[in-house]
């Protein structure tokens, strides 16, 4: 049995149970939920560990990637400048319309309570969101680098982690690439703790799921139903928004891109894999969209390695649905926050299976955020089950991106 089908055996047999209990026993179910939860907190906190030395190392590696990548020459600069665009486009429409669509979205009272009791408090503190645009600004940059990864305070972290990583461009190439090899080595050692740890996902889920289902009863139901159907909302919305990039930005006509497109989502559905895609991808730009070979060789596997649409739309969606959960109303200052950290963290990511990368992609963004992270270990199961949405919007994204930076090398001089 996969580790997916493992994850979501723990989840479906969770919620049975701690519904049953519910159900039957309201009081017994509370007292069971009491039991199992430290079980399914001891979990979470074991994939939360691995998260700060993880997301530093990804970062700096991230950035030192792209700075090889952009180094290559004028094609692939355009291409990065166009992948970052394409993503603070898909953050932004996230963070803009997220908040709203839950709005319309009648929550259960007892959800917050529920999810408190189950599984708030795992992990680190999370700070409040500074109440003044003039302290967020001056809380970005840390001034003790060890204080804000001690602290779990993930923007600054960030921060830090770009500074130094476009600090390792400039040095002397032997010792850079020591640097670089180090901090692979510590992302590479972390994500095999982090396979560890969702060896043991099935039952630490199985035990929060329990907790909470126990105490809210079908309202945590409803609420996983309203996460899943966020997040394949807005996965479809982006992949269709590709359409007009590639027309209005790319200058290509929307039937001719919407056929060539057509085989490569086929193959993205029936895989879900963007690398898996790529051949297919290649093709339909040289025989049927006519893209000059180099280019498109250049700028989509390029795109497979650095550029995920999907993925800030899921950070973003993610704090979005907890903060309805827990009754917040986010700010704007924390959508943007939350917005452009999740532009960051997507570049240095991909590529990464999506079980291993979700906790240390999606925490630095929720806490950013001021909002708690244990929900998190409930939603690592349910964001399996719209990966094939993400899957065909990031090949979408893809090939849009591959045009624009076609039409752009055609207008040079």
């Amino acid at each position: 049995m996969s580790t997916t089908a493992r994850i979501l055996a723990g989840l479906a047999a969770g919620a049975l149970i701690g519904l049953l209990l519910a159900w039957i026993d309201p009081a017994t179910g509370i007292r069971v939920a009491d039991v199992v939860q430290p079980f399914g907190k001891l979990w979470l906190n074991a994939l939360q560990m691995t998260v700060v030395p993880l997301v530093l190392a990804l970062v700096i590696v991230g950035v030192n990637t792209a700075s090889d990548a952009a180094s290559s020459g004028r094609t692939a600069r355009r291409a990065i400048v166009v992948f970052l665009l394409i993503l603070s486009g898909a953050a932004a429409f996230t963070a803009l319309v997220a908040p709203v669509a839950l709005s319309f979205v009648p929550r259960n009272p007892d959800l917050a309570a529920a999810l408190h009791g189950a599984s708030g408090g795992a992990g680190a503190p999370v700070a409040a969101a500074p109440a003044h645009w003039a302290d967020s600004l001056v809380a970005m940059v840390p001034s003790n680098a060890i204080a804000a990864a001690a602290q779990s305070a993930m923007l600054p972290l960030v921060v830090f982690a770009l500074f130094f990583g476009f600090a390792l461009t400039r040095i002397d190439a032997d010792r850079r690439a020591k640097m670089i090899d180090f901090f692979q080595a510590i992302a590479d050692a972390m994500i095999v703790v982090v396979r560890w740890v969702l060896w043991a996902a099935p039952a630490g889920v199985f035990a929060l799921i329990l907790a909470v289902c126990a105490r809210a009863g079908l309202g945590m139901i409803s609420a996983l139903g309203v996460y899943i159907g966020l997040e394949c909302l807005l996965y479809i919305a982006v992949t269709a928004m590709m359409l007009p990039v590639a027309v209005l930005w790319g200058g290509e006509r929307m039937r001719r891109f919407a056929m060539a497109l057509a085989p490569a989502q086929a193959v993205a559905a029936s895989t879900q894999s963007s690398l898996a895609s790529l051949p297919a991808m290649l093709q339909s730009c040289d025989r049927n969209l006519g893209y000059p070979r180099e280019v498109a060789s250049l700028v989509l596997p390029m795109a497979v390695s650095l550029f995920r649409i999907t993925s800030p739309i899921q950070y973003v969606a993610t704090a979005s649905f907890i903060a309805w959960a827990f009754g917040v109303d986010l700010t704007a200052g924390q959508l943007a926050t939350g917005a452009a950290l999740a532009v960051l963290i997507s570049m240095g990511s991909v590529g990464l299976p999506g079980q291993v990368s979700f906790m240390a992609t999606n925490l630095p963004v929720t806490t950013a955020m001021g909002l708690p992270p244990g929900p998190l270990g409930i939603l690592l199961a349910m964001d399996t089950i719209p990966d094939v949405f993400a899957t065909v919007g990031n090949v979408s994204a893809d090939m849009a991106a591959t045009s624009v930076v076609v039409r752009q090398g055609r207008d040079d001089p």
